[in-house]
């Protein structure tokens, strides 16, 4: 199964490709989409929709996993948020990509065991999934975590690390 793990946003918007079979994860490619802070929303939204295309046809994933917005600390950015996560569910739908959505608490609580657990903590627990060097930036590291949460989550029989 290859998983499109997506972390949304407007600024940034981090990404991952899992491959999963049985209990093994290939992370297949990583990385984020930045938009430019000094072209208006709608630019913003139009180079979000152009990129995530392209990753989504050059990687042919059968299903995402996409962080679900639940409460906002930052009453400023939920909206473009908003807009940014409401253009990449209208692409996975336009491709036919089933979506599976989990907040950051089950993530945490999939990936540590613990649904408050910090972001070194899902890092470390990322590492043990995945070889090679995690990438540094958080919205990347939280795709990776989304798409292992839906491997995991998918398969009934395992349990958090």
């Amino acid at each position: 199964m290859r998983i499109l793990g997506i972390d949304p946003g407007l600024a940034i918007v981090g990404y991952s490709i899992l491959d999963v079979d049985n209990e093994r994860y290939e992370l297949v490619s990583s990385g984020s989409i930045r938009t430019n802070k000094e072209r208006s929303d709608s630019a913003r939204l139009l180079e979000l929709t152009q990129d995530m295309e392209t990753i989504i046809k050059s990687f042919s994933p059968d299903v995402a996993s996409v962080e679900k917005l639940y409460f906002f600390k930052n009453q400023k950015t939920i909206i473009p948020v908003a807009q940014a996560r409401g253009i990449i569910m209208m692409l996975l739908e336009k491709y036919g990509i089933t979506v599976n959505e989990y907040t950051p608490m089950v993530v945490k609580q999939t990936m540590t065991g613990y649904g408050r657990a910090t972001k070194d903590e899902v890092a470390l627990a990322v590492s043990k999934f995945v070889d090679g060097k995690l990438p540094k930036l958080d919205d990347t590291i939280d795709s990776i975590a989304l798409a292992i949460t839906h491997a995991r989550c998918s398969d009934e029989r395992l349990t958090a690390v």
